[in-house]
């Protein structure tokens, strides 16, 4: 059986530029690393909310590709 271990996040800024946070699950932990910035923090709860919250602090990358 297949199992998913790696989601990601992404966003876009003002200038079209894709930003992507991707989240790996190893047991009940999650850590989460940013694609552009190389920035890594480990979050047991809530980690796509830690990571929407680095896109738009950090990158000011706010526009959802998939909020159509």
């Amino acid at each position: 059986m297949l199992q998913i271990n790696t989601s990601k996040v992404s966003r876009w800024d003002q200038h079209g530029r894709e930003h992507v946070v991707r989240v790996q699950r190893k047991g009940a932990q999650r850590t989460i690393k940013c694609d552009t910035c190389g920035w890594k923090k480990s979050a047991q709860f809530l980690p796509w909310l830690k990571a929407e919250e680095h896109l738009a602090e950090e990158h000011q990358a706010t526009v959802d590709p998939s909020a159509d």
